[in-house]
């Protein structure tokens, strides 16, 4: 990437010697630096491109070497990586080994959290303001916050206790109409009234400009203006609702006009207690697709530009991914059945859900990024008598733990959890892996859980789902489908699909590494190992007639599973193991280990985890080399016999 003034940026504080000139400039060369990244590899696109100017005024008005800074959801933290000095490395963004796509602290002393799930950003600036005031350390902490994550209920108990504080925080409300999609609720409706025509009015513009400069003398006086100050300003923009809840309002500006956005920064410096500034911006700003598009833009595909400006999306091709398989197959079972519907948390594009939200609106809840409120709306729903379906990354399903205990299973709620997700997402990271709901879904008495094994499960998990009178979780990854030839067995609640019986030992895969799991028994087949092949499908309850019986009589047993080992599959199994008295020492487990997996193409993290095709070989060939057979031998490269022992 060629660049006059970003290439030679190695720290945010040679920001304060350019002109404004220059600063626009840069803005440019920023977007430039996007457009370029986001042209080869899919990454957030959209957002980056609405906050270019916030983020150089940020840089410019405050010392982030030493003031605090917290972007929310992170996913627009690019130009505030290239302003960071991170230009160099910026190309290596989302690659294995490179920038993460999200704030790192191990990146930069300019990340404070990763943060990748939005709504947290107030909360811990505010405890970042708290703890330096408590050690006496003079900081400025500031949050910025976009409006698609403004009603997530953890921001309004941060306010709350801002306000009850009096601590001196500013809150930056990145107003963008958007979160993925368009945002929704009666909070983007009480935004949308900011963006009046009048609102950017001569008037309103004038009358803010000496209602913050009116001189306030004496008690009385000072009641009395600020009484006439609250009146004006409610009627001018609405912003009582930040004042009521014990904020100091500013705004709205102009997000992308850099000399009102210092300007205003500046002044809120001044300001005691807690600030909002709201900004208004665009999503996608500066470049016209992105503009005309946001949502497409958000994340898109590659694409190759165009001279006349234009872009031309590469060509994709291939399988569905299993995101589109359930959406179809949740469109297929609410064209049969009036009773279901379906709740989504902001992430109608993620989940695939157009067709669903355009073929149905009725039955179509997006609740915004408010998954406990989604999985308690759910609840009702289903008390009521109707089959909701709540479709959320599984990632995400983890902030209505709660919910999902006393809300649904502790009722027994016919509520089915479709877990997206549901594995190792790729290049967004640790903050996205789907590694816990095996876990967290499983303690919950009342709840199944399952997972189909390949394409063909996913249809009649659904159907089994939602004909159970209780609640069910069915978890899939973020990835193309894939089918293993077979005659489909029905779905029964806590049977197990067994595809083949082996004398040398059995894989009991539970999720869609079924289909990699019967590539590896075919190869070790054709060389004289006979392996069976088990697909779980359940969780919760187990089968633990097939499973017992796979453990006692096979040679060696391997679990596998896209989730962390800790208190997953493959733990339920040695549970039910040792509940039976039955000896483990011949069953190994498969998964995610105890620690945080970086980002990379997932592919490459499958393969670092062992959980591909040559990682699932080489452990049975471990199994079989370590543990006595009782079958046929094979030889490894080495000539060694492997699976020749007798009992």
């Amino acid at each position: 990437m060629q660049s006059e003034l970003l290439s030679k940026l190695s720290s945010p504080r040679q920001l304060r010697g350019m002109t404004h000139e220059q600063l626009v400039q840069l803005a440019g060369e920023l977007r430039e630096a996007l457009c370029e990244v986001v042209s080869r590899r899919p990454a957030h696109f959209a957002s980056n491109l609405g906050v270019v100017e916030l983020a150089i005024a940020l840089h410019v008005a405050f010392d982030f070497s030493r003031d605090r800074l917290i972007w929310d959801t992170g996913h627009q933290i690019y130009p505030h990586k290239l302003l960071t000095g991170r230009f160099n490395e910026f190309i290596s963004i989302r690659e294995k080994g490179g920038l993460m796509g999200y704030p790192n602290p191990a990146e930069s002393d300019y990340d404070l959290f990763m943060t990748g799930h939005a709504g947290a950003s107030v909360s811990t600036s505010l405890g970042l303001k708290a703890g330096d005031d408590l050690l006496g350390e003079d900081r400025h902490s500031i949050a910025v916050i976009g409006d698609g994550a403004l009603p997530s209920g953890v921001v309004f108990e941060a306010f709350n206790n801002a306000a009850g504080l009096d601590k001196d925080l500013l809150v930056i409300l990145n107003d963008n109409k958007m979160g993925i999609c368009p945002r929704v609720g009666g909070l983007a409706q009480y935004l949308d009234k900011f963006r009046t025509s009048d609102f950017y009015g001569g008037l309103k513009k004038d009358v803010s400009w000496v209602l913050n400069r009116v001189p306030l003398v004496g008690d009385a006086m000072e009641r009395a203006l600020f009484n006439a100050k609250e009146g004006v300003k409610a009627s001018l923009h609405g912003g009582m609702l930040f004042e009521e809840l014990g904020f100091r309002y500013v705004g709205p500006i102009d997000g992308h006009d850099l000399k009102s956005l210092r300007e205003h920064l500046e002044l809120c410096k001044t300001l005691k207690g807690p600030v909002l500034l709201h900004v208004f911006t665009e999503k996608g700003h500066g470049f016209q697709p992105a503009e005309n598009d946001p949502v497409t833009y958000h994340a898109p595909a590659p694409f190759d530009r165009c001279e006349d400006g234009s872009v031309t999306p590469r060509k994709g091709g291939g399988k569905p991914a299993y995101t589109d398989i359930m959406s179809a197959a949740i469109l297929r079972q609410m064209e049969s059945n009036p009773k279901v519907a379906v709740l989504t948390a902001a992430m109608c594009e993620g989940n695939k859900l157009q067709k669903v939200r355009d073929t149905f609106p009725d039955r179509f809840f997006d609740v915004g990024i408010c998954e406990g409120h989604a999985v308690a709306f759910a609840g009702g729903m289903a008390k009521a008598g109707a089959r909701p379906i709540v479709d959320i990354y599984s990632t995400f399903l983890q902030r209505s733990f709660d919910h999902i205990f006393q809300e649904v299973a502790l009722q027994n709620l016919p509520v089915v959890f479709c877990l997206d997700r549901g594995g190792v997402v790729g290049a967004d990271g640790p903050t996205h892996h789907g590694a816990y709901d095996n876990t967290y879904m499983r303690v919950f008495p009342n709840m199944v859980v399952t997972a189909p094994g390949d394409e063909l499960d996913v249809a009649p998990l659904l159907d089994f789902a939602l004909s159970h009178s209780g609640p069910v979780s069915i978890r899939y990854p973020k990835t193309n489908a894939e089918r293993v030839p077979r005659d489909l067995a029905p779905v029964e609640l806590g049977k197990a699909e067994v595809l083949d019986w082996g004398r040398d030992g059995v894989i009991v895969a539970y999720g869609t590494l079924l289909a990699t799991c019967a590539k590896v028994v075919e190869s070790l087949r054709n060389e004289g190992l006979d392996v069976g092949l088990i697909n779980a499908r359940f969780l919760k309850p187990l089968d633990t007639r097939t499973i017992l019986k796979a453990v006692g009589q096979s040679p060696f047993v391997i679990t596998i599973e896209e989730g962390t080992l800790e208190g997953g599959f493959g733990s339920a199994v040695l549970e039910a193991v040792n509940a039976a008295g039955l000896r483990t020492d011949h069953v190994r487990r498969l998964g995610l280990p105890d620690r945080y997996i970086e980002h990379a193409e997932r592919g490459e993290q499958l393969r670092d985890l062992g959980l591909d095709y040559e990682g699932i070989r080489a452990a049975v060939l471990e199994a079989a080399q370590r543990g006595p057979t009782s079958g046929s031998a094979i030889r490894t490269a080495a000539g060694t016999p492997v699976g020749a022992q007798a009992r």
